[in-house]
């Protein structure tokens, strides 16, 4: 079987997630419109190569990214994928959030309807933002729930754990989803909520990469502690570490001289042993026990072929050697085994 689409067991919920996901974000026009027909089949090609859990949001494209996943969705069987969306931006008519635009002024997502992201980490806005979800899905429910970045909107965690966490686990209780989590981007922010709740996954987005590996100290050991499953996303760094050099991104914005550097090291480093970066990218993540999928996003079926591709290539254990020896990578990293 193919490495993209093997199952991990989660045992703590008993889902059962590719090693590889497709996140939606790009379906919903991030920096780019993306058409309808494009965007199907982008869909269709990550279930044809065995893709089988999908992460949506309402953020993505003000809605946009849930009514084309759910709409793909919607004539697969139930049993056969595995499906999160999240809670924390209800979208309502009126001038956009200052969140949604880049620093030129413009909104990150093209070609969508101009919806505000009203942020909503109360108990009520839960319930509201999880019923608005299923509708723009078209499906009678989701597996896994995550609040999300509750750090983005000046809110403390006792605020979004009283609020947001209170209604996820009455509605695990409730048998309405199978599994709660938070996603965001900062590892100090995750860790405080993982202290602090039941969780049972994180979607850990561009902070345990091939690039920085804050999350390793005490974020993951804690998730391997309490059973928490770690989705991690972001792997390219928001480009960064897809086409490093100038001009390239990390968290959205131009990256810094510094990050471009040691992206470029990275890359001399693979090119040594003749592989991509993006393969030791894509699958670097996975190397840590704690990480229970890799999750990417694709804005074309050739893209997403690209993604399984790298995904699928072998590397040999003496690449992520020479990149500990390098200082590239921190020695306490887990590394990757070859099949």
């Amino acid at each position: 079987m193919p490495r993209a689409s093997a199952l991990q067991l989660h045992p703590k919920t008993g889902l059962r997630l590719t090693c590889l996901g497709l996140g939606t974000a790009p379906l919903g026009g991030l920096f780019a419109p993306v058409g309808e027909g494009e965007a199907r089949a982008t869909l269709e090609a990550a279930w044809q190569a065995g893709l089988r859990y999908f992460d949506t949001a309402p953020q993505y494209g003000n809605g946009v990214a849930e009514q084309r996943t759910g709409g793909f969705l919607q004539s697969q069987p139930k049993a056969a994928f595995v499906l999160s969306t999240k809670v924390g931006r209800l979208l309502r008519p009126g001038p956009l959030h200052q969140s949604q635009l880049d620093p030129q002024g413009q909104p990150f997502f093209k070609g969508v309807p101009p919806l505000a992201q009203v942020y909503d980490y109360s108990y009520k806005g839960t319930l509201v933002s999880l019923e608005e979800s299923l509708e723009r899905l078209g499906l009678k429910k989701v597996d896994i729930l995550y609040i999300h970045d509750p750090d983005a909107d000046g809110r403390s965690v006792a605020e979004v754990m009283q609020g947001a966490y209170r209604a996820l686990v009455e509605l695990r209780q409730q048998g309405v989803v199978q599994a709660i989590g938070v996603g965001m981007n900062h590892t100090d922010w995750l860790l405080e909520f993982v202290k602090a709740g039941d969780f049972d996954l994180i979607l850990l987005a561009g902070r345990y990469t091939l690039l920085e590996q804050g999350a390793l100290q005490e974020l993951l050991p804690l998730c391997l502690q309490k059973g928490v499953g770690v989705v991690a996303g972001g792997v390219y760094n928001s480009g960064l570490l897809a086409h490093p050099g100038p001009g390239a991104t990390y968290n959205y914005l131009p990256a810094p001289p510094e990050l471009i550097e040691r992206a470029l090291a990275l890359e001399r480093v693979c090119q040594r042993h003749g592989v991509p970066l993006k393969a030791a990218a894509i699958q670097f993540p996975l190397g840590h026990p704690a990480v229970v999928s890799v999750l990417t996003g694709a804005r074309s079926a050739l893209e997403l072929e690209e993604n399984v591709q790298m995904f699928e290539t072998r590397l040999p254990q003496s690449l992520w050697r020479d990149l500990v020896a390098e200082g590239l990578l921190d020695e306490q990293v887990p590394l990757p085994k070859e099949d």
